[in-house]
């Protein structure tokens, strides 16, 4: 019922880059489309099953859809970029992905819904973390309580993604508010945009770990499912603090930040609310049986392994929102329950 209300409430250079870069696609397993594929998925002319993930969770669908394949015999493919890069797409690009599985699902009913979608599931929940690895300055020292004075300190590098294009983005400056509150620092907000400045930000949440991983940074705002599994360090913040803790949902929704709209010119309130996960089946699927199948794995106690496999807190029952919902869906969501650990 907490994840309910909480949703109610609607209130993430050389070579050593580039050896960095690939450990990254490694661990998060990247795979992007080409053009002609993309044209071939727009037009529904594709024998695919095209799957579009947020970047933060990219390895953890992959391995759901190697297994799907596997068990169904459907073809998948599966390109990924930050979640609000994604919806764009959709939305001004005309993009026909079967299935969209996006860091915030709300998203769905601001960005995309009624137009391109009438429901979501949610199917899993993260939180904010500080990652940095041992050669980060000030990596012996820092701490849950001290982690602000170190990463002030001049010379010391601090990565975030780009608040208008990922939900770890504007999520950072949510926690950073937080934060303010929580530590009673009055000014903690404008300290933490100076101490992560705008050189600093990458579009996806997720390109920060190469930069991390070659020394370029020194600490990423990331999620923890990617400090994870790509093996990094990192501070765990008060439950008040990280967003990832639905008990403290009234706390996060007292702060709220802004970020681009549907259209150029709008701009949408991001009000904070405990990290979720979501997918969905847009209107225009050009698979729509193949997607409803591969949702209904999602959701279902085997895929749940699988994302627990990979470092992803699957819910132990998943969240239908919405109308139209396929009966699959609806079943699966039903029996559905993570396996006990």
């Amino acid at each position: 019922m907490l994840w309910r209300n909480t949703h109610a409430a609607r209130s993430a250079r050389t070579s050593r880059l580039v050896l960095g870069a690939l450990m990254v696609v490694a661990a998060c397993g990247g795979e992007k489309k080409s053009g002609a594929d993309t044209a071939a998925a727009k037009s529904g002319a594709g024998d695919a099953l095209l799957v579009y993930n947020a970047a933060s969770v990219t390895r953890p669908i992959r391995a759901v859809l190697d297994s799907f394949s596997a068990r169904t015999g459907v073809k998948t493919e599966q390109e990924t970029a930050s979640s609000l890069e994604l919806a764009r797409k959709v939305t001004e690009l005309g993009a026909q992905p079967d299935v969209l599985v996006l860091a915030d699902p709300d998203i769905f009913p601001k960005v995309l819904e009624p137009k391109f979608t009438t429901w979501y599931a949610v199917f899993a929940r993260n939180r904010i973390v500080l990652g940095y690895t041992p050669k980060s300055k000030g990596a012996s020292e820092i701490d849950s309580a001290n982690w602000f004075k170190v990463i002030e300190r001049p010379g010391v590098e601090v990565g975030r993604s780009d608040p208008q294009k990922d939900p770890s983005g504007y999520r950072t400056l949510l926690v950073w508010q937080l934060a303010e509150k929580h530590y009673k620092q009055k000014g903690l907000y404008d300290r933490m945009l100076k101490a992560a400045p705008e050189r600093n930000i990458k579009a996806r949440e997720a390109d920060q770990v190469a930069l991390l991983q070659t020394g370029e940074l020194d600490y990423i705002w990331t999620y923890q499912n990617l400090a994870d599994n790509a093996g990094l360090k990192y501070v765990k913040l008060p439950d008040d603090v990280d967003l990832g803790s639905p008990a403290d949902s009234n706390a996060y929704a007292q702060v709220s930040t802004r970020v681009l709209g549907k259209r150029a010119g709008d701009t949408l309130t991001i009000r904070g609310t405990a990290i979720l996960f979501g997918a969905a089946i847009p209107l225009n699927a050009p698979h729509a049986k193949d997607a409803e199948k591969f949702v209904a794995f999602l959701l279902s106690a085997d895929g749940s392994r699988i994302l627990k496999s990979q470092h992803v807190d699957a819910l132990e029952k998943p969240l239908l929102i919405g109308s139209g919902i396929p009966s699959l869906l609806t079943d699966t969501a039903k029996t559905a329950a993570a396996p006990k650990s």
